[in-house]
């Protein structure tokens, strides 16, 4: 039987190096995708032989195209875009270059590789979008990466429709505030935990209730159990919690919801 083959973005941290790792143990060849070639070694040495990397700016059209082109030469039958960040703050009082380039990160470089991908994809193929709860709450002092995230979820659910008659399956995964232990590379462990910016930025995660808060290794197997289930819906929110933020998100007047977001 030949290996299932993946490529997963943002690699290196968070939900994508859990994807990494989950889906190696699993059986898949993993292809990582990432900016910084040492930490891309390191998991892949973690991961075992066979496995492959591809150090990559997804911030940057060449990056994008660099990943791209992988995707069309070495067709794969899972993609995962998990790549992205976020900055914290008013939108007017921070620099639009840091703006762009999450725009560039988060929404350009996940539309080029999901075409790349879709253009050869085969009956039996996925697609996963990581965006995020946020996707369906805008929030002040996170303007760009809650519409970002409300780009991924529509996106993906709109490809879901499309794809799904050709047996193709998109997923929009939503999760809440994740949060992660140190790094590999840190040279002590830390003795409590650390949030990291994705799916949703660390500065709102010690504020959030102990309930929405997963890790990220809980994050994936709840994607990968609905993947092997090919859900009949576009969008998984892991985490019962969370499942009633985003219902709330959506039934409360858009004024009130502000409101609360922006405490």
């Amino acid at each position: 039987m030949t290996a299932r083959a993946a490529l997963v973005t943002g690699a290196t941290s968070g939900i994508g190096r859990a994807f990494a790792r989950e889906l190696a143990a699993a059986g898949w060849t993993v292809t990582a995708v990432a900016r910084g070639e040492d930490r891309l070694r390191a998991l892949v040495a973690e991961l075992g032989p066979g496995h492959r990397h591809l150090a990559a700016d997804l911030s940057t059209p060449e990056g994008q195209e660099l990943v791209a082109a992988e995707l069309r030469r070495r067709p794969v039958n899972l993609l995962v875009n998990s790549a992205g960040t976020a900055h914290h703050g008013p939108f007017a009082g921070s620099d639009s270059r840091d703006a762009l380039a999450a725009t560039r990160l988060g929404c350009d470089a996940l539309v080029t590789l999901a075409h790349a991908f879709l253009s050869g994809a085969r009956r039996g193929d996925a697609l996963v979008n990581v965006s995020s709860t946020l996707g369906s709450a805008p929030s002040p002092g996170l303007a760009v990466y809650s519409a970002g995230k409300a780009f991924v979820t529509a996106f993906s659910e709109a490809l879901w429709h499309e794809q799904r008659p050709l047996g193709v399956h998109v997923m929009a995964l939503c999760p809440g505030p994740t949060a992660t232990g140190p790094e590999p590379t840190s040279p002590a462990p830390a003795p409590a935990l650390t949030l990291t910016p994705a799916p949703a930025p660390a500065a709102r995660h010690q504020d959030a209730p102990a309930a929405l808060v997963q890790s990220p290794e809980a994050v994936v197997r709840a994607a990968l159990r609905a993947l092997d289930r090919r859900t009949t819906r576009p969008t998984v929110v892991p985490g019962r919690a969370n499942s009633l933020f985003v219902l709330a998100a959506r039934l409360l007047p858009r004024r009130a919801l502000l409101a609360l977001l922006s405490r």
